[in-house]
């Protein structure tokens, strides 16, 4: 049985963000392991899944999601797709909360959703190194997946703090409690409602990390 992490929510995509990559520009798995002979197999499920919980951890990351192309009914009582589901596209998104923002990565280079998952904890392993050896001090290295790609310009900023604060009350239909971590507790839910995956548009999104970035700006988060 696949040790799935507790603490990373799994559903179906709704929408993938952009255009899916075509079939036969796909790539088959490159992620193999020996059997001790001569053969190679594919890299167990399980495997992948304690690399992945193992730099989530090393991030910091809250609100784990990971969404996959399975029908809702072909998931489990405990959220965890069965073992034989099968998915109508390998795509991958997996979004997740840091001190450097909201992340996400929607993956859908090879052929199936197990290899591009590995794909994306590779991919955070090696972003994790970056700052190992200091090449990077403040996470720059992360700064290309704090919003989904927008086929749309970047939306406006915001000129002052109370300005910002007032759109993402308005997103997350929600009122901030005493000081910072009420106002902490607004941005998470409007990060949440204005996420793609979730039912919000990627220009909403991108507009609530610009609202966030001006609070942070005049100290109010």
């Amino acid at each position: 049985m696949n040790d799935w992490p507790d603490n990373l929510d799994i559903g179906p995509i709704r929408e993938w963000p952009g255009e899916l990559t075509p079939a036969h520009h796909r790539q088959m798995s490159r992620f193999r392991v020996s059997d001790g002979g001569y053969t190679r197999k594919a890299t167990p499920l399980s495997s992948t899944l304690w690399l992945l919980d193992r730099e989530l951890r090393e991030l910091g990351a809250r609100d784990r999601e990971m969404l996959v192309a399975i029908a809702p009914q072909d998931f489990r009582r405990d959220g965890k797709p069965r073992a034989q589901a099968r998915a109508e596209h390998p795509g991958v998104i997996l979004s997740f909360d840091t001190k450097y923002g909201p992340l996400s990565y929607a993956v859908d280079t090879f052929t199936t959703w197990q290899d591009n998952l590995r794909a994306i904890a590779l991919g955070l392993e090696a972003l994790r190194k970056v700052n190992r050896y200091g090449v990077t001090r403040h996470g720059e290295q992360y700064r290309g997946f704090l919003a989904i790609e927008s086929a749309t310009a970047m939306p406006a900023g915001f000129a002052t703090g109370a300005d910002a604060a007032q759109f993402l009350f308005d997103v997350s239909r929600s009122l901030a409690g005493p000081g910072k971590t009420g106002m902490a507790a607004v941005l998470r839910k409007a990060q949440r409602t204005a996420h793609p995956d979730t039912g919000g548009d990627a220009a909403t999104f991108q507009r609530v990390a610009l609202a966030e970035a001006k609070l942070r700006e005049e100290g109010l988060l």
